[in-house]
């Protein structure tokens, strides 16, 4: 299968770009590399350190022999998006390339405006790209779990049927979003279910958890192909920052009491389902036949379910077993959210195509300990405090 991994060059995208051209697949990243501009505009770098997407796509072929075809531009651009999808002519587009940082579209109007409008009107492009020229290529996009926000019932994924004034029905699940990233993914999920509705497209929306961990089998067969891991207040997410943290004596930073809880897996596992849903597409619908769209699909992807103090405390055990002297502080909440609340959610549809998870364990953390240990001159404290505030 031929499989555009747009947004390949960041986190989750270059891990599964590799995961599956190791599998066969014929790949193609396309990206605009503006993550590392944003980068160098906020003075932190990963703590990894990571090669050019050339070299690293060079790399991969000298060690594998196995080919990926780049697309560098900007997917708010239709023309260079149809340009690119001609060229390759993909059979799946897997859709990594949002902002992904809640802080970030909190800093200013500048970021908000930035982040819907790149989040937006991309995946808008994506859906006119594939109705147009490519009507039965497989749409695969990374939401995320915190459309959901938290709701004190169980969350469905993706619908939730209801009983009102003595009729019943399946709607979407209601969405509480907490910032205006996880509003430019509600407004995502709004457009892809009306384009599949109403053009025939199919695609499967993956409400992804919080990720942690670096190291693939493909990301840790070479030093150029490393993954980036960010530490950073914007940027860096909860159990990574945590390890960073103490590997470098750095209090963890919980936000207020911690009682947050949130749906987590390990990056293995992001890879893993990307093909489960590749490899079991959604129904394709006939165009503008009410009787038959096409099918939306809402997978909730992730593995288990932790609140931020038992996370902090899960790396304090690690770090002390490991010689590290491990404090953890509360901070004062930089966020507008429920400390404490009700939080359970369903996450059995890629269980049911064969997940298997990769469950947090006491030796995951010491590897992330040790991989964070074995970089850490790299960490500027400074970018450590959250910097962004919900009320600012």
């Amino acid at each position: 299968m031929k499989v555009l991994v747009i947004g390949g060059d960041g986190y989750c995208g270059w891990a599964t770009a590799l995961y599956l051209s190791n599998r066969g697949y014929e790949v193609g990243i396309l990206d605009s590399l503006v993550r590392r501009h944003w980068d160098l505009q906020l003075g932190a770098e990963t703590l990894t350190p990571i090669a050019p997407i050339q070299h690293r796509i060079q790399r991969w072929h000298d060690l594998t022999g196995k080919h990926i075809d780049l697309f560098i531009g900007d997917i708010t651009n239709y023309d260079f998006l149809i340009k690119s999808l001609i060229k390759f002519e993909p059979e799946a587009i897997v859709h990594f390339g949002e902002q992904r940082s809640a802080p970030f579209s909190m800093i200013d109007r500048e970021h908000a405006v930035l982040t819907q409008t790149n989040n937006v009107v991309g995946n808008l492009n994506i859906l006119y790209a594939i109705k147009e020229h490519f009507p039965d290529c497989h749409l695969v996009k990374l939401g995320t779990m915190g459309e959901y926000g938290t709701p004190n019932i169980d969350i469905e994924e993706g619908y939730i049927t209801i009983e009102h004034n003595g009729r019943k029905d399946t709607l979407p699940y209601p969405k509480q979003p907490g910032s205006f990233y996880h509003l430019s993914k509600v407004h995502d999920s709004h457009n892809i279910h009306f384009a599949c509705k109403v053009w025939g497209l199919r695609a499967t929306d993956l409400n992804q958890g919080v990720v942690y961990g670096v190291l693939t089998d493909e990301t840790g067969m070479d030093e150029m192909l490393i993954n980036r891991l960010d530490y950073d207040g914007v940027f860096g997410t909860a159990l990574n920052r945590f390890c960073i943290q103490a590997a470098v004596g750095h209090p963890l930073t919980v936000y207020g009491s911690g009682g947050q809880t949130r749906a987590f897996l390990d990056i293995r596992d992001t890879v893993r389902c990307i093909e489960l849903a590749l490899g079991n597409p959604a129904e394709r619908g006939v165009f503008s036949h009410p009787a038959a769209p096409g099918e939306f699909r809402v997978f909730n992807q992730f593995t288990e379910m932790f609140s931020v103090k038992d996370l902090a405390m899960k790396v304090k055990q690690a770090g002390v077993s490991l010689g590290l002297d491990v404090e953890v502080h509360n901070i004062d909440n930089p966020r507008v959210e429920k400390e404490e609340h009700y939080f359970k959610a369903k996450n059995t549809n890629l269980l049911d195509l064969g997940l298997k998870p990769h469950y947090l364990s006491d030796s995951l953390i010491d590897s992330l300990l040790k991989f964070a240990i074995k970089y850490k001159e790299r960490v500027d404290q400074k970018h450590i405090l959250p910097k962004v505030s919900w009320r600012r």
